[in-house]
């Protein structure tokens, strides 16, 4: 029995546990299955990068403070994070992957960085 490309479906010649008969079939499957088919996940996805390169940007050295307005002024939306974190005394945490904050008194943010 002759296996076939996935992509393409030319007969596959070598290992026999080969799916593509080349890279350039590969990569083309991966890139059309992977790719955000819904504008909903592209968005969200988009918004969450945006959402990390900011604190990114303010947060170079793992911890500091910023105001809430230098958030909204970099075009931060506080509705899209990827993660809770709650303390043991209750304080919770907003993470986006390993960039966090803190919502703290007088319209603050405390910006910390989470170790791998």
């Amino acid at each position: 029995m002759e296996r076939q490309c996935l992509e393409c479906g030319d007969v596959i010649k070598g290992r026999i546990d080969k799916k593509f008969c080349a890279d350039g079939c590969r990569n083309t499957y991966n890139n059309r299955i992977n790719k955000d088919s819904k504008n909903l996940i592209r968005t969200i996805n988009n918004r969450l990068r945006k959402n990390y390169r900011i604190l990114e940007t303010l947060n170079p050295h793992k911890k500091t403070k910023v105001s809430k307005a230098k958030l909204i002024e970099s075009g931060f939306d506080f509705s899209y994070f990827t993660s809770l974190y709650t303390t043991k005394i209750g304080t919770i945490y907003y993470f986006v992957y390993d960039q966090g904050y803190l919502p703290l008194e007088n319209d603050y943010y405390a910006l910390v960085k989470r170790d791998a």
